[in-house]
């Protein structure tokens, strides 16, 4: 059993590591992981993002750390605002990815929700598969700057039009996760999205408002959402 097990795992992760991270063609012109400068582009977008803020953030000061011109940004992203999109929707695919792999052969309902949860909340490690991108450095740019992404006037049309699809598949995944521990639970789809914004809010508390959290370096946002889950759901 335990050979076969290992076996499923090795396999499961040789298929993940040639893995080509999906991300709805409509936020983007042209796929920045089609070339070599459409990777830098990204890679350099989330350096940049974190040093100096995404309001700061332009175009032209990208064009500046990747040694390119400003016009051949634009012909991968038409705005700042659709390459945010794409980060995010690309980070969210990364974790359901992560999601995937780290549930695999877990049979038991509860322990695979648990499982699931962790990935969702917990601090961020550096995965080598994918090289030009620092997801550590990502994630904090989510903490701070993801609602950024959908918080507009055009967020309707955006969701029309599947800009959001990653992010929402990712969340029911989760509920459904959710179900297989308490099929009658009514609230499954409102505690999934919770876990999901209410660990990204978490770990920005734990970092600047640490007096309005109970999360610090003993107690993790993901101790307690497993904590919150669990009694929700079971009680």
């Amino acid at each position: 059993m335990l050979l076969y097990l290992q076996s499923n795992l090795f396999i499961m992760k040789s298929l993940l590591s040639n893995l080509k991270i999906s991300v709805p063609d409509k936020i983007y012109l042209k796929d920045p992981e089609s070339s070599k400068l459409g990777k830098r582009i990204i890679e350099h977008s989330i350096l940049l993002i974190d040093k100096i803020g995404f309001d700061s953030f332009t175009f032209k000061k990208l064009g500046v750390e990747i040694g390119s011109n400003e016009s051949s940004i634009y012909r991968y992203f038409e705005s700042k605002h659709k390459l945010l999109v794409y980060l995010t929707s690309w980070y969210w695919a990364w974790i359901e990815y992560q999601m995937v792999f780290t549930t695999f052969n877990v049979q038991e309902p509860k322990e695979k929700l648990i499982k699931a949860i962790e990935v969702v909340t917990e601090t961020i490690e550096q995965d080598d598969s994918f090289s030009h991108i620092n997801e550590v450095l990502l994630n904090k740019i989510i903490i701070d700057e993801s609602s950024k992404s959908y918080l507009t006037k055009e967020v309707d049309n955006e969701n029309k039009d599947g800009y959001f699809i990653v992010y929402k598949r990712m969340i029911k995944r989760l509920r459904n996760m959710i179900l297989e521990v308490n099929s009658d639970y009514k609230f499954a789809s409102s505690l999934a999205s919770t876990i999901v914004e209410g660990a990204l809010h978490q770990h920005f508390l734990k970092e600047h408002f640490t007096s309005i959290t109970d999360c610090n370096d003993n107690i993790s946002p993901s101790e307690f959402f497993k904590d919150l889950t669990i009694n929700a759901i079971t009680n």
